[in-house]
């Protein structure tokens, strides 16, 4: 039996003669084991390893003037240049379902997985739909790019910035 905070339910875990306390918010399924746990916990929802990857990259490259997590924008960008209306997202293709590598699905829990990713994927859609509406260019990155080549990626994206802006189409998705 849980104790209830609010809409926060506090679940014991019995662990090996040691019980473990787990903030749990109804969302998501209690872990099966406690390496599963471990590595969920871990997950961060923005300063990951390919962001920081990139934005090192940019910065090397003189592409600075950027802004972090603009909390104004549909989705918060991981990267925004204001200046230039270019939002960049830099997706993990476990999380936002890559289309180049096909990552696999758990396969305990299966249909929380399941629409989980389905959100995510439809998300991801809106926020781009709804920059483009207020007149952003748009790039996702994806982490599999980023490890096959982050210099091609930094390139793509400094040509984009010193694009004359005259050339630009209102809500262009960058490519």
């Amino acid at each position: 039996m849980g104790i209830i905070i609010g809409a926060t339910v506090l679940m014991p875990i019995r662990k090996a003669a040691k019980e473990v306390n787990y903030l749990r918010d109804g969302r998501a399924p209690i872990p099966l084991s406690d390496a599963t746990s471990r590595v969920m916990s871990a997950n961060r929802g923005k300063d990951t390893g390919p962001e920081i990857a990139l934005r090192k990259a940019l910065w090397a490259a003189g592409l600075r003037g950027f802004r972090v997590n603009l909390k104004d924008l549909p989705g918060r960008p991981d990267i925004v240049f204001t200046k230039r209306r270019l939002a960049i997202f830099v997706h993990g293709c476990f999380w936002h379902r890559c289309p180049i590598c096909q990552t696999c699905t758990p396969k305990s829990h299966e249909r929380f997985w399941a629409e989980k990713f389905e959100r995510n994927v439809s998300r991801d859609a809106r926020n781009l739909d709804e920059l483009k509406t207020q007149g952003w260019r748009t790039i996702v990155v994806w982490e599999c790019e980023l490890k096959d080549d982050i210099d091609g990626i930094v390139r793509r994206i400094g040509r984009d910035i010193r694009r004359d802006p005259n050339e630009w189409e209102v809500g262009e998705d960058v490519r």
